[in-house]
């Protein structure tokens, strides 16, 4: 299975709640960094990191798949 077929395959529920939350966290990190106004330091930073965090989250998350495993016949 390549990278497009598993962006395109069916995801879990659990992976599509934490994909909403990992876009969320990217937001609020780029709105703080484009904040018009001056901000302290390690508040930048950490939106940095938020950033690249919610990036990481959502990209791991858009790309698990839900497996349709056959359920064992027991003899």
């Amino acid at each position: 299975m390549n990278l497009v077929e598993r962006t395109l395959a069916p995801t879990p529920k659990w992976f599509k709640i934490l994909r909403t939350v990992g876009i969320a966290l990217a937001s609020v990190g780029g709105i703080i960094i484009a904040s018009p106004i001056a901000l302290p330091v390690g508040l930048v930073s950490a939106a940095g990191y938020l950033v690249l965090g919610g990036s990481i989250i959502s990209v791991v998350s858009q790309t698990a798949v839900k497996s349709e495993e056959e359920p064992k016949a027991n003899p």
